[in-house]
């Protein structure tokens, strides 16, 4: 069995040592959870992460329970089906499909997993980024995975749910993302659940003159199909190769300029480095690579998750992870068998 300590990392360790549990067939304790959050142990979306492994796998777990600092968790055999998980808070419904995901598109036969909780979080992916920017790269590398969003869910109210299908037995190929290539699309996207009134235009309106993108890149979803008011706002470039989308959320007393200046901050950066993949996709392409047993990505400065996602990942999988500083602030990461 693995001993890992969770004293230097959040929840990343812990999704990630689930997901690589239930495929390598690894049990592993952890220790001392979220140690260095300011409320440590399993929140609600941690508890459910951990519940939810355990019945896709048919494994067991010890110690899954509110605030646990220490788990123990046996998997079994992975077993597609139709799964369905509440996490009863906002928390991320992204975070939780990560989780699972890989273990059931490798999972023998096909599986719909609906879950429900934040669909758009402040400190997670929103499931936009995920479906417009991670999911198009999985396609790339073999797996295909479906999505529907049938209901917004926002801080603090929650309420969101997603619908995922996945066909089973799918393998991932390795990949090298060292070019953008060619520009296909410019878009703005701008959500606005419960908010009247010009929110969508003037943020829309400030992000364009911020950009000076051309005005039919803007596309607003207004929605009551949500629990609570929400706003986010969102730029994404299309290239050849990959997909990049940033986003800044909206909230009471934050004037729409700021709004604004915060997404076009963001892929101002983006643009005006050399980096193909985004700080925040490179995370989530970890992972992928890993199971694939190789690829390549130039990225910008790599975020505290990836030193700690890629020893979690080392100590599950017969991989090695290098990673070397570029020019320009990028970073080459590349992952392969050992």
């Amino acid at each position: 069995m693995l001993t890992l300590s969770g004293q230097n990392g959040g929840g990343q360790i812990l999704r990630s040592s689930l997901t690589l549990s239930m495929i390598t067939g690894q049990p592993f304790r952890l220790t001392k959870i979220r140690g260095g959050r300011s409320k440590p142990g399993l929140a609600r979306q941690h508890l459910t992460c951990v519940k939810a492994a355990a019945e896709i796998s048919n494994g067991s777990v010890d110690g899954a329970e509110l605030g646990s600092t220490e788990i123990i968790f046996n998997p079994g055999k992975v077993t597609g089906g139709n799964y369905h998980f509440a996490i009863g808070t906002a928390g991320s419904t992204t975070l939780l499909a990560q989780t699972v995901l890989p273990a059931l598109w490798q999972a023998g036969n096909a599986s719909s997993l609906t879950l429900e909780g934040g669909t758009h979080n402040t400190m997670a992916p929103p499931l936009d980024f995920i479906t417009r920017t991670f999911f198009p790269v999985l396609e790339k590398m073999g797996v295909q995975i479906e999505t529907e969003l049938r209901r917004y869910g926002f801080v603090p109210a929650g309420g969101g749910e997603v619908f995922f299908r996945l066909f089973g037995g799918q393998t991932l190929q390795p990949i090298e993302l060292l070019e953008r290539g060619e520009l296909l699309e410019q878009r703005i996207h701008c959500i606005c659940a419960h908010l009247q009134g010009p929110v969508a235009g003037k943020e829309t309106s400030a992000l364009l003159r911020e950009l000076d993108w051309p005005e039919n890149t803007v596309f607003i979803d207004h929605t009551t199909d949500a629990d609570c008011q929400g706003n986010t706002l969102s730029a994404e470039l299309v290239f050849e190769h990959i997909s990049e989308r940033v986003t800044s959320f909206g909230e009471r007393g934050k004037t729409s300029q700021r709004v604004a200046q915060e997404t076009a901050k963001m892929m101002q950066n983006y643009l005006g480095s050399e980096a193909v993949v985004g700080r925040h996709l490179s995370d989530q392409l970890l992972l992928p690579m890993a199971l694939a047993g190789g690829g390549k990505m130039l990225t910008s400065v790599p975020s505290n998750h990836v030193k700690t996602n890629t020893e979690v990942i080392e100590k599950f999988l017969p991989v090695k992870f290098e990673i070397e500083a570029q020019q320009r602030g990028c970073h080459f990461i590349s992952v392969k068998s050992r």
